[in-house]
This record gives structure tokens, C-alpha cells and sequence, in this order.
């Protein structure tokens, strides 16, 4: 599963299905696990369990939903394109490429294609964003010291 599965952009009815679903969901977010029970149009039923993580994860998919916005589930183990890479880190395909070939990203060629793990990439965008909040930081910091701002 990756990036190139077709994109439905929800209803508006869906929109607002999701945004009450959400809704009530969110008084469970911090549940270690729910019990849910659903029934389907032909009164068939069944008990479910869901973890935590699930939860959450529901609940974003919820949220976006509920926004208009398409959403990827996406496994850690997928392997991209370097067109999906470079749309996943909103960064144009040359760029990828020579942050691939700077060693910045790991990679695999396949033939001469190059191919990320999604894992990969996504340690790559929280290392960059560490490193972006330190640096605003860092100005915040200076800033206060050199009494810039509002007084």
C-alpha cells in the first residue's frame, strides 16, 4: 500500500458523519482500550475491541475526515517512489534526489529507480523538525535576551 491508491475525498455527508463520530469518540482518546459494539443495517451485530492506538488513530482519520480531507494509511515497511517521497515531505523530486544522494535518506536502487522506506522518510521529517524547533528556540531564547519584542 502506498501513496498511489486512489483518493476519496469524503462526502458531505460523510464529512458530517465523521465530525459527530469524532466527536464522540474523543471522551475516550485517553482509554487504554474501548469496547465497541456495531450493528450493521440488517441488525447484525458484534463486540469489538479496540487498543488505544487504534483509538487515536480513528480519531484522526475521524478529524480529517470531518475536514474534507483525504486520508493514506500507509505501512511502516512500504517502499516509495521518489515521486511519492518528495510529495509525502512536500519537496520537489530534484531536491529528494539530492538529499538521497547526500546520504540524508537511506535508499535502494532498483534497477534505475530509486526506492525509500516509508520508515525512512518519516525519520528523516521528525529529525528535521526537531531540529527546526530547536532552532526557533534557540531565536525565542535570543530574542528574550536581547529585549526584542513586546515589553
Amino acid at each position: 500500500m502506498t501513496l498511489s491508491n486512489v483518493v476519496h475525498l469524503p462526502t458531505a455527508q460523510e464529512a458530517e458523519e465523521a465530525k459527530i463520530t469524532s466527536r464522540a469518540l474523543s471522551k475516550y482518546v485517553h482509554n487504554e482500550r474501548l469496547h465497541l459494539k456495531i450493528a450493521s443495517n440488517n441488525n447484525e451485530s458484534e463486540d469489538l475491541i479496540l487498543p488505544g492506538y487504534a483509538i487515536n488513530l480513528l480519531l484522526t482519520m475521524l478529524t480529517e475526515m470531518s475536514k474534507g480531507n483525504a486520508i493514506t494509511v500507509m505501512p511502516i515497511h512500504a517502499e516509495l517512489s521518489t515521486q511519492e517521497t518528495a510529495e509525502l515531505l512536500n519537496v520537489s523530486r530534484p531536491h529528494l534526489v539530492y538529499l538521497l544522494e547526500q546520504g540524508k535518506i537511506p535508499f535502494r536502487k532498483v534497477g534505475t529507480h530509486r526506492r525509500v522506506l516509508a520508515k525512512d522518510v518519516f525519520e528523516y521529517k521528525q529529525r528535521i523538525d526537531e531540529a527546526r524547533l530547536k532552532a526557533l528556540d534557540d531565536l525565542a531564547t535570543q530574542a528574550q535576551e536581547l529585549g526584542m519584542g513586546y515589553e
